[in-house]
């Protein structure tokens, strides 16, 4: 297994952090519910009123599990399809897509930088020595 410096894992949890801070003012909006987000929700995205605050659950819980060590691969692929919803969504729209792309490599950078087992499983190199032949 590779080694886990503290500059990593800082900036993994900084990365993680900001990530769950964006996530959870997107959640407040959904549940503050002004008219802006509401026109939106419902006018630009044809969503039906009343998921708006089923939807902000949904993220509010994905955040959580993300933030949670134990957790954090679960809550990585649940905001992965999460933010997959929403690049749809603007898609089927004709609307801009980049940030929620963007926002999802955030998400697994995030937890790649804190967790040294994501980075044993999945190494951006591996080693070129031959393997053993027993």
């Amino acid at each position: 297994m590779g080694t886990q410096t503290k500059m990593l894992t800082w900036l993994g949890w900084v990365i993680s952090g900001l990530i769950g801070l964006l996530m959870a003012f997107s959640a407040t909006m959904k549940l503050l519910n002004p008219p802006e987000v509401a026109e939106q929700f419902v006018g630009k995205f044809g969503y039906p009123a009343d998921l708006i605050l089923a939807i902000a659950i949904v993220e509010i819980a994905c955040v959580v599990i993300y933030l949670v060590p134990q957790t954090a691969v679960l809550g990585a692929v649940m905001l992965t399809g999460y933010l997959g919803g929403a690049v749809a969504t603007h898609v089927r729209v004709e609307d801009n897509f980049v940030p929620a792309v963007v926002l999802g490599v955030f998400v697994w950078l995030g937890v790649y930088l804190r967790d040294p087992r994501l980075r044993a499983l999945l190494p951006l190199r591996r080693s070129l020595a031959a393997p053993d032949p027993r």
